[in-house]
């Protein structure tokens, strides 16, 4: 019964924030990256953060998943799982872009630090 308290669920989400902020980091990161790198100003590509991207896009669109989406709770996590799992390793893949954008600015790939 602990298990299901609330109490025990906002611990867990809050033990959790980090993954939240870095996902949230990444989105907000790419768009400008992606726009720095089109007018040349960025080198080198970060290819894998763009493939990091496409595939969570497509994870999204397609309607092929690993548990269907009409398993209504079950499919959705699912989905949820995999982007932000995919979202957070392009975080790590944008430091190089971060460091450059921001260079003052104190960029450590420590989780508990995202910013």
């Amino acid at each position: 019964m602990a298990l299901l308290s609330s109490w025990w669920w906002l611990r867990r989400l809050k033990s959790r924030a980090w993954v939240f902020k870095r996902m949230w980091r990444a989105l907000t990161l790419f768009f400008p990256m992606t726009r720095d790198v089109v007018r040349g100003r960025f080198r080198p590509v970060p290819w894998s953060a763009f493939a990091l991207m496409a595939v969570a896009l497509i994870y999204l669109v397609l309607p092929f998943d690993l548990i269907p989406d009409f398993l209504m709770l079950i499919g959705v996590v699912d989905d949820a799982v995999i982007v932000s799992w995919l979202l957070n390793r392009m975080d790590q893949q944008l430091a190089g872009y971060r460091a450059w954008k921001y260079p003052d600015s104190e960029s450590t790939d420590s989780p508990h630090t995202a910013a």
